[in-house]
């Protein structure tokens, strides 16, 4: 018999046959599915190109509604109140909500402190921006925080003060002028007059400070405009030159010949702490700037090389990561137990390349004879270690390089003038050729690198301005271990107490002409005109010329002299470490001592993790020291955002946000635009755009500044870094939607001329929805001021949104909605509206400090109680926790009664039906049921598509064809499916789902299981494909669930 012929009747079927049926089986199966599908789309794009043509038309018109909502409001004078006669747009929509109403809180002086409070004083000094750019999220991040305290402490009851002000940010800001100078005109610094530079630079200041405000603004920061500061304003500038010459008086600044790090790029000082170190596993290749792009250095590397013993043909080896530096080389340690050197000890070795003797010492402390050969090269004028060791030892110290980073004349005719990393190469080179090289190989290592302009910073001998910071650091300890204030979160602590605990003496000179020049006078006498520089007794400092000439004049009687003012300028954090009080107006005069009475300590500092040493710490020392306070009680530490896939911010990634285009929504094109406005060069601009096309392929939707206050708000928790979503502040604008929407329609629930009562106090005639929605709202406010108190924003925004979303918008308004009704007897009906208001009213308020536009715009639509004149939400009171609202009860009643709701929810979703829903509830006892046979109104309200709901003591009363669900040991749901499904209907279409499903789960397996899946696809998709096959996999097993209860059903 052939495999094609059937077999005989009544014979079984043979494997072959069974699996051929099998899979005509599955291939019919697919078939009726893949149909089914197509005929599905047919008519839903049937349906859709009608529905398109009808949305189209409705955003039309809903645009034009919009625009002309614009226009009425874009009338209204600067500063007015906003004219509530103007109707709601009929969606939220961002740009109409928060259109004028910071304009109007700034003209009616509600940012400006009270008079008096016996609550006490809340007072914030913003962290000033610098003016180098516009503010960036980071920025936004550190003002929702801010505000929200500000805004929560103001509704307290407290008199707060918010004062703003901006940064100079010496060498940020010369820098990226001078770029800009160099892209727009093809000049260099130096091809100016200092004071036509500064002028230049002073442009730029007045220009991006606008742009700076003007965000702030829009960010709806509540700051005190009058007290706005700039820290090279002449109050600032009078607080920093005094600052400077008292900690001179009192020998905490001194002058010093010393190694400092030196940026060649920038030409200038740096303070370690700007000073990144990069890691190297070993031989890598680096470019730098300064030099061609394409020419790379070699980094990662030590060099073995020999010195000749003078008067010998011995050799001593040393190594060194650095071999250009071995032309500033004066000496060379050994161990003085060294059995190996012991021979050595006093001779010298003699450099090869220039007439220069290097002694061989003994030091124990800079040697371990155990590590290379046990003989170390010494470069006391270009190496920290060297330095010490060279003082120690009374080797000269030399200085070889000069600041442009090429070599002096020090080094001899071959390589001076050579830069740096070119007699990198050309030592090793001259060295293989005297034969004195002995090998290379690869060297784990961290190298220094500038984190302003990416420089390799080169270690060089300068006089500069000091300030010895070992006393001011420990009265800091000090008073920290005092509890005089706190640092959140804990781990910041630490590392402050690691920090302080290894403080160096800070360099504050700057080789800048953007700054606070040096006070200080170089006196030339006659006949020693060049004297050295490092000379501190020649030094005069002086908070005026006028007064610097006296002093010259009394320090070196009857001598000529003329005055030079130091040419360089003081550390930006020099001045920034007096932010907190030189704002207030320190030092003192008349008019701003009470300032400083009334407004200082300060309550907060809110900064990022990342300044806790460049700055907070040095406000913290020069806060004791000048005022004996620390300037703040507390300072929190938030993280630092990054984008959507953990990368750092940067404008080259072209992942840096502007907050108004987050605000405001941005087109693909417009962020293009936007970096070529900028000093990045094409190379640059190509790799931010293919980013940015990456990762906003549509642009930056507008999101409002209300969903992106919020968002930051939510994000911020102990980590330190937030891996920042758009489209996680997308979904706060649709939480914006529905809190705008639900209140919209919630307001309706009150007829014309509708007065809530005057006061909060329930009046004891309350629902069980009504006592349990004011006793959740209750609730809401204790757990609010704990975590705000606590600085736990993300559960302070979380129980708010809960309470917004959960309970206020998916329980009560839908509870509510027949009681509310016209039909509905009046004294519920008033009931229910009375707390309807005390739930939107309060839960307005609570949400202000981190959404006050919104809010405002509602809460000024809402009745007012009888005598209630207050003109703002942001000055109104905020809503606090009271014992005598608290209803253990009613929250334990009610959750009875919506756990059987969301039970028939689900019992009905698990059976299709989405109407004529007829339940019946079960109790356990006649308490049970009187509570349910009362709340069966509100349960067939909540529950959508309800027919019935009925409550049953006889289980004789439970018609058959029930399925059953027990809710707790108090209840037992039941839901009439029999006669309401076609059970084999259901069964079908749910075998073709699940058919649908696995072809679902078999594509992405394969997908998954593909060579090198885990190293070609990004993280990010890799993560969403296993949470995309634990969803496909939960609905496989729901959908088998659902034909067992089918066919249990089906009998």
């Amino acid at each position: 018999m052939s495999e094609e012929t059937p077999p005989p009747a009544g014979s079984a079927p043979t494997k072959s046959a069974l699996k051929k049926a099998a899979k005509a089986d599955k291939v019919k199966a697919m078939k009726e599915v893949k149909n089914a599908a197509v005929t599905k789309v047919k008519e839903a794009v049937t349906k859709e190109g009608g529905n398109k043509k009808k949305e189209k038309e409705g955003k039309k018109e809903e645009k034009e509604e919009e625009e002309r909502i614009l226009g009425l409001l874009k009338a209204i004078p600067k500063g007015q109140k906003k004219d509530l006669s103007i109707p709601m747009p009929s969606g939220y929509n961002p740009l109409i909500v928060e259109s004028n109403w910071y304009d109007w809180w700034e003209a009616s002086g509600f940012f400006r402190p009270i008079e008096d409070s016996s609550k006490g004083t809340f007072v914030i000094i913003a962290p000033p921006p610098n003016v180098t750019g516009q503010l960036h999220l980071g920025h936004a991040l550190t003002l929702s925080i801010q505000d929200g305290l500000i805004r929560w402490a103001r509704m307290s009851g407290l008199r707060t003060l918010y004062v703003p002000g901006l940064d100079h940010a010496g060498i940020s800001t010369q820098s990226v002028v001078e770029k800009r100078i160099w892209k727009n005109e093809g000049k260099r610094r130096r091809e100016f007059t200092r004071e036509d530079f500064v002028k230049r630079i002073w442009e730029w200041k007045d220009e991006y400070a606008a742009r700076i405000n003007a965000q702030f603004r829009r960010l709806g920061g509540s700051f005190d405009w009058e007290r706005s500061a700039f820290s090279l304003d002449d109050a600032r500038y009078k607080a920093v030159i005094h600052h400077f010459c008292k900690l001179y008086d009192e020998k905490i600044i001194y002058r010093a010949n010393r190694l400092v790090n030196w940026c060649v790029h920038l030409n200038t000082t740096l303070s370690t702490l700007e000073v990144d170190q990069k890691e190297l596993a070993g031989r890598t290749f680096l470019s730098v700037p300064g030099y061609d792009p394409k020419e790379k250095f070699e980094f990662g590397v030590l060099t073995e090389f020999a010195y000749q013993i003078e008067n010998s043909d011995e050799r001593i080896i040393v190594a060194t990561t650095r071999p250009e530096t071995m032309l500033g080389d004066t000496g060379i340690a050994v161990h003085p137990d060294d059995p190996r050197y012991k021979h050595l000890h006093g001779k010298f070795a003699v450099h090869p390349f220039v007439d220069r003797r290097l002694p061989i010492i003994t030091d124990a402390k800079s040697v371990d004879m155990e590590f290379g050969t046990g003989a170390v090269k010494m470069t006391p004028g270009h190496d920290y270690n060297d330095y010490e060791t060279g003082k120690r030892n009374g080797l000269e110290i030399l200085n070889v390089l000069n600041d442009d980073g090429t070599f002096n004349s020090l080094v001899g005719e071959k390589f001076k003038g050579m830069k740096r990393f070119h007699a990198r190469k050309a030592v090793v080179e001259a060295l293989k050729e005297k034969g004195l090289f002995v090998s290379t190989k690869d060297n784990p290592m961290k190298v220094p690198v500038c984190s302003k302009s990416g420089d390799i910073i080169e270690p060089l001998l300068k006089p500069q301005w000091w300030v010895n910071c070992s006393e001011l650091a420990q009265r800091a300890v000090e008073r920290t271990d005092a509890k005089e204030f706190t640092i959140t979160p804990k781990s910041s602590e630490k590392e402050w107490y690691n920090w302080m605990a290894t403080i160096q003496d800070w360099c504050i000179s700057r080789q800048l002409w953007w700054g606070h020049r040096c006070p200080a006078y170089f006196v030339k006498l006659e006949g020693e005109e060049d004297a050295d520089s490092s000379r501190e007794d020649l030094w005069i400092v002086a908070e005026t010329e006028e007064e610097a000439q006296k002093k010259a004049a009394e320090k070196f009687p009857g001598k000529k002299f003329v005055l030079e003012q130091d040419e360089d300028v003081l550390d930006t954090w020099f001045s920034s470490g007096l932010w907190p009080f030189s704002t207030l107006g320190w030092p003192e005069n008349a008019s701003t001592s009470q300032d400083m009475k009334d407004f200082y300590p300060t309550a907060i500092l809110v900064t990022g993790w990342d300044i806790l040493f460049f700055w907070v710490a040095r406000m913290v020392m020069l806060g004791i020291h000048h005022t004996g306070k620390v300037p703040f009680n507390e300072v929190f530490c938030h993280a630092m955002i990054r984008d959507a896939h953990g990368r750092k911010m940067s404008k080259t990634l072209g992942n840096v946000i502007n907050p108004i285009d987050l605000i405001e929504g941005c087109s693909l094109e417009e962020l293009h635009a936007q970096l070529r406005v900028g000093n990045l060069d094409a190379a640059e601009i190509s790799r931010a755009e293919a980013g940015q096309k990456k990762d906003y392929p549509n642009g930056i939707p507008q999101c409002g500044t209300d969903a992106m206050r919020f968002t930051l708000c939510a994000y911020t928790s102990n980590n330190r870094d937030i891996n920042l979503d758009v489209l996680k502040v997308e979904g706060y604008r649709k939480f914006c939607n529905k809190l705008f929407n639900a209140t919209k329609f919630a307001m309706l629930k009150f007829e014309d001329g509708f007065e809530p009562e005057a006061s909060e106090n329930l009046s004891g005639s309350e629902s069980l929805v009504e006592r349990w929605i004011l006793h959740r709202l209750n609730e809401t406010c204790a757990a609010v001021d704990t975590e705000i108190r606590e600085r736990n924003f993300m559960a302070v925004t979380g129980h708010i949104y809960n309470y917004w979303l959960y309970e206020l918008c998916d329980v009560y308004i839908e509870a509510i909605k027949p009681i509310t009704d016209p039909s509905a007897p009046a004294a519920a009906r008033r009931s229910a509206q009375n707390t309807l208001y005390t739930a939107l009213d309060s839960g307005l308020r609570l949400m202000h400090p981190f959404m006050p536009y919104v809010t405002e715009e509602l809460w000024q639509r809402l009745p007012r109680r009888k005598g209630d004149t207050t003109p703002s939400i942001m000055v109104a009171k905020y809503p606090t926790f009271e014992e005598s609202r608290r209803d253990s009860q009613a929250e334990k009643d009610f959750d009875a009664v919506f756990t059987s709701v969301k039970s028939i929810r689900s019992l009905a979703a698990t059976y299709n039906l989405r109407t004529n829903i007829q339940a019946f509830l079960e109790p356990s006892s006649s308490e049970v049921a009187e509570l349910f046979e009362r709340e069966a109104p509100i349960i067939s309200t909540l529950v959508k598509g309800s027919q019935s709901i009925q409550i049953v003591n006889d289980k004789n009363a439970i018609p058959s064809g029930c399925a059953t669900e027990s809710i707790s040991s108090d209840i037992t749901a039941h839901l009439l499916v029999r006669g309401l499904i076609d059970f084999d209907q259901e069964i079908t279409k749910a075998e073709k789902k699940i058919t649908l499903t696995n072809m679902n789960v078999e594509r992405l397996e394969k997908q998954m299981n593909a060579p090198d899946y885990e190293t070609k696809i990004r993280e990010d998709v890799r993560n969403a494909n296993a949470e995309k096959m634990r969803d496909l996999n939960a609905e496989l097993e729901t959908l088998r669930q659902s034909i067992e209860n089918f066919k249990l059903l089906k009998g």
